[in-house]
């Protein structure tokens, strides 16, 4: 259980985030939801809060230091602490590596391993005070075995598992694990608008013949953040059904 645990939660307003945070929520933690649309991230807090848990909506752009900044600061103003970083914020801007713009390239590795970067950095100064924390960074199997037409993708993924590991060396000393989850072939909206013969493509890669659900990857963010995980760090867990395997 995270019973009064504080969790901060990027790109909640939607998807695997969204599960993220109701999750946790349901385990005790008061949660800070954040997202860069208002809307999305206030109807997750009134979610939360409709459950009879705390939450707070905060729209913040995790490429701006400033502004997670005033974020961190608004969970301490709130709740004194923040115990958990979910860094879950990421885009996709799929193409060939051939076709593949330099803005395409920028704006993934930007939020998607920048975004990290900034959030973790952040909010380790409270965590290194408080000499205890939970870092859980939403990876993806990309970043381990590569997609086509997501190099961008893939590198993000990849550095972001490897900025895992030394964000773990780094902060193992003041209590604070760092882990990533990766998550494979899962159930969401944007894979619901493949094609049946896309789908069958990936299924086929994945052992145990079926996608895997955003509760799926949340089970695994919730025991990384509990107390029963105080032991693992700079860890890589897939949540895959066996497709990197």
């Amino acid at each position: 259980m995270l019973t009064d645990q504080v969790a901060i939660i990027t790109g909640a307003g939607r998807g695997i985030g969204r599960v993220i945070a109701l999750t946790l929520a349901e385990q005790g933690a008061n949660v800070l939801i954040n997202d860069v649309d208002e809307e999305s991230a206030q109807r997750v807090a009134a979610e939360i809060e409709q459950h009879g848990h705390e939450s707070l909506a905060f729209v913040a752009d995790v490429t701006d230091e400033a502004q997670i900044e005033r974020m961190v600061q608004a969970a301490l103003d709130k709740w004194g602490r923040v115990d958990i970083l979910v860094n879950n914020a990421g885009i996709t801007r799929d193409n060939l590596l051939v076709r593949m713009k330099e803005d395409q390239w920028d704006a993934v590795l930007d939020v998607n391993l920048k975004g990290a970067f900034i959030c973790s950095k952040v909010v380790a100064r409270p965590m290194m005070k408080a000499r205890g924390g939970r870092i859980i960074n939403i990876a993806s199997v990309v970043g381990l075995i590569g997609n086509v037409g997501q190099a961008n993708y893939s590198a993000a993924k990849g550095g972001l598992i490897a900025l895992t590991k030394t964000t773990a060396r780094e902060l193992a000393g003041r209590g604070i694990t760092c882990n990533a989850v990766a998550p494979g072939f899962i159930e969401t909206a944007m894979t619901q608008q493949l094609s049946e013969e896309a789908r069958e493509a990936l299924l086929g890669q994945v052992p145990l013949a079926r996608p895997g659900t955003a509760e799926d990857v949340a089970a695994v963010v919730a025991f990384l953040a509990s107390s029963e995980a105080e032991y693992i760090t700079g860890q890589v867990i897939n949540v895959d059904g066996g497709m990197v395997m």
